[in-house]
């Protein structure tokens, strides 16, 4: 009989089965996800106490072990493959770490690394930096202070990744490097950017924090006047916005360009740029002004950038004024930019955002730990000193015993046992006396050792009177910034330019004004004409004005080329735009589109314009809707702070719109309004109550019969078409409709278009 064949593992039957419990997501989140979360966090993007992210710390530590602090400079090659002993990552990341440290690439007011070669810099995104194999690298001096105690079990040490070798955990600073190394870093949920200051005021601030705990945020903020950065600039200073930085670390820094002006070659030479940007946004930003035709003053502008430093160049028209071009740069280019601060530190492998006065705190606590533990390594290694020292004394009082002792061992751990039982001392004593040469035991080397005895004495006795004296070490602490100060402080780069001090130009001044004739079509075509276009025209009207076949024109009156406009469109939105940002067109022409200009809804249409250039008191806007109501609105309503051009919820959306008309205070006019059914009632604009919520529905104007359902227009100007109004003229609201004599029927036929 045959075997019965078994039947194959399916793909499906290798799936396990889902779990009968699901997993909730919090959960999923808290083992999965977190632990990610916290290593970016930790060991990745947030800079530490001493002013450094692992990546940079784990580089500078690999090029002291390679002896780069005295020796000569290497290839950066040679730097990134020893690097990767410790980091993991690729070469090029690394690297380009590498990069942003050296003095070459000019990011950092005090680099940490010496270079040679080219290293890109840090106001252009364009120039690159050379391969590392050709560029040579070497730790700056400043790096003493850096690794300053390391050696002395200034900070503790861990495994690297692959338990080879050790690293350190943080590096022993002896200045606040977290606030002269700017640093920034995104990791996840939350981001650092931390500008840099003067080392020079950073020393003094943190030398009167030492001195007094209490000093006031005042008093910091006249030591360390503001953040310094490395490529220079202006700093626009705002003492109140300085002193919120200073205690929450949070808040924007303005910094705006330093320029001169070449009379001779009438061009403008800017020297230094903000830290934030780059020499490509500035020059695209300008060539795009250019181009639109919103800065006019400049001919020419070019990267004039050369061995001497950073220039750009804007070659200037006859007649500008360079002072006012730049403002006017100011406000439109990168010329002037923010640097956002968000000083976010690690502080015991926790997070935390603080400001200069509490990084200047934590970094005082890191430092006197630093200190208290170098101290203690070197008050023990003088003590294991001044042991053995001890020991030579014991021998040298009887010499000729201790050579006996030597001559009758048979061992060598004979002869320390013989010593040990001889002299009364220890073996590490022992050991000592055992390797000490004949040759040294002479006069000389025996009044040095007392006189080596006495030094280490005094020495354990200060060192022991430091540790256990808080204000000694703080003094000791502030003595080391002081000679840091000396040695390393350097001028501010980025000067200080007081808000207060700054003329604000009205950009309006550059706009030429002169009296233009605008024109609203209901198909929502607009046109500016000036009127030296209308002059030869015998009459200027409008039957002059070319139109789109079946368009007829809406609205047309006298404005100036600086008036700002109120565009209302049938969609409940109204738009703020200057005359000026529209084109001359002329009559014969059909204009300009309004919907694509103004980038409007798909379906949207304007439907009434306004000059505004001022929202007084007392004067209204008039919405009339086709359900029969009606509201006034103050002018007021539509008045904002910033320079909004789009603003949503102009009236109620609740009924289509067939009338919008503009009340002063001093002129209330009569409106007429006509329903379906042939029926009309005039009042006066006044009897419309007022409401201050431009979305309000209004109130009922006009009351309907049994045929009438809607109003289908609202006229101000009606005596043209309906003649003399008292038949139709109502005192109280609201009001029913009274019939159309025989002769305005037709004039009500013609008009029923006529919604505006």
């Amino acid at each position: 009989m045959a075997k019965k064949k078994s039947s194959p593992v399916t793909e499906h039957s290798r799936i396990i089965p889902a779990p009968s419990t699901p997993q909730p997501i919090t959960e999923t989140i808290e083992k999965n996800y977190m632990p990610y979360v916290m290593s970016v966090i930790i060991s990745r993007a947030i800079p530490e106490i001493d002013g450094l992210k692992p990546s940079h710390r784990k580089l500078l530590y690999t090029m002291y072990k390679m002896g780069l602090l005295t020796g000569n400079k290497t290839k950066s090659a040679n730097v990134v493959g020893q690097t990767m002993k410790l980091n993991p990552h690729g070469d090029a990341a690394i690297y380009e770490t590498m990069v942003r440290l050296t003095r070459g690439h000019a990011a950092l007011l005090h680099p940490l690394v010496d270079s040679k070669g080219s290293f890109g810099k840090q106001y252009s995104s364009d120039m690159k930096y050379a391969a590392s194999r050709y560029t040579e690298v070497k730790l700056d001096g400043i790096c003493n202070e850096i690794f300053s105690g390391i050696d002395r079990d200034a900070v503790d040490f861990v495994d690297n990744y692959d338990n080879t070798m050790k690293e350190p955990v943080l590096l022993p600073t002896t200045f606040p490097n977290v606030l002269v190394t700017p640093n920034t870093g995104i990791a996840v949920g939350m981001a650092s950017n931390i500008c840099s200051f003067n080392l020079a005021e950073v020393c003094d601030g943190a030398i009167a924090l030492l001195r007094n705990p209490k000093t006031s945020i005042e008093k910091i903020l006249d030591l360390i006047k503001a953040p310094d950065f490395a490529g220079g600039g202006l700093i626009i200073y705002d003492r109140d916005q300085m002193r919120k930085i200073y205690e929450t670390g949070q808040g924007p820094i303005r910094i705006r360009s330093r320029y001169k002006y070449d009379k001779e070659a009438n061009c403008i030479d800017i020297l230094q740029i903000p830290y934030s940007t780059s020499i490509e946004a500035i020059l695209d930003s300008i060539a795009s002004l250019v181009k639109e035709g919103k800065i006019k003053e400049i001919s020419d502008f070019r990267d004039e950038i050369d061995l001497n430093g950073f220039k750009l160049t804007l070659d200037l028209k006859k007649g500008t004024d360079p002072d006012k071009l730049m403002n006017k740069l100011f406000k439109l280019t990168p010329l002037e930019d923010s640097f956002k601060c968000n000083f976010n530190v690690l502080i015991n492998s926790t997070p935390r955002q603080l400001g200069v006065v509490d990084i200047l705190k934590e970094w005082i606590l890191f430092r006197t730990e630093c200190v208290r533990r170098e101290l203690r390594f070197d008050l023990q290694k003088k003590k294991d000193r001044l042991h053995l020292i001890k020991a030579l004394g014991k021998v040298l009082l009887d010499i000729d015993k201790a050579v006996r002792i030597i001559r009758k061992a048979e061992t060598d751990e004979q002869v320390i046992t013989d010593l040990i039982a001889g002299f009364e001392i220890d073996q590490i004593q022992a050991e000592y006396i055992a390797n000490i040469k004949l040759r040294n035991l002479n006069k000389k080397y025996m009044l040095n050792c007392i006189q080596e005895i006495e030094e280490l004495r005094v020495a354990i006795s200060d060192i022991e009177a430091t540790l256990a004296d808080e204000l000694k070490l703080r003094a000791k602490i502030a003595e080391q910034l002081t000679e840091i100060k000396k040695k390393y402080g350097k001028p501010r780069q980025s000067q200080l330019l007081f808000a207060s001090d700054i003329e604000d130009t009205v950009e309006e001044e550059t706009v030429e004004n002169y009296p233009v004739r605008l024109v609203l079509t209901k198909e929502g075509y607009f046109k500016k004409i000036t009127f030296q276009s209308l002059q030869g025209s015998a009459r200027i009207g409008k039957d002059e004005q070319k139109l789109k076949e079946g368009d007829e024109i809406n609205q047309i009156f006298d404005a100036e080329n600086k008036d700002l406009l109120l565009i209302f469109t049938d969609q409940a939105q109204v738009y703020r735009v200057e005359v000026d940002a529209f084109d001359v067109t002329k009559a014969s022409a059909m204009g300009i589109f309004l919907n694509a200009e103004l980038k409007m809804d798909k379906d949207e249409h304007p439907i009434f314009m306004k000059v505004q250039n001022t929202y007084p008191e007392g004067e209204n806007m008039v919405f009339i809707f086709a359900n029969g109501k009606g509201v006034r609105v103050p002018i007021t309503a539509y008045e904002t702070k910033g320079n909004r051009r789009k603003l949503t919820g102009a009236y109620s959306p609740n009924s289509p719109i067939v009338g919008i008309f503009y009340e002063t205070e001093k002129n209330p006019f009569e409106i007429m309004l006509l329903s379906d059914a042939e029926r009309a009632i005039v009042f006066k604009s006044s009897l419309i109550p007022v409401k201050t919520t431009r979305s309000s529905g209004g109130v009922t104007l006009m009351s309907f019969g049994r045929k009438e359902k809607a109003i289908v227009s609202a006229l101000s100007n009606f005596t043209e078409l309906y003649g003399d109004p008292k038949g139709y003229r109502k005192y109280k609201l609201p009001a029913t409709g009274v019939l159309l004599n025989d002769k305005n029927v037709e004039a009500m036929q013609l008009s029923m278009d006529d919604k505006i």
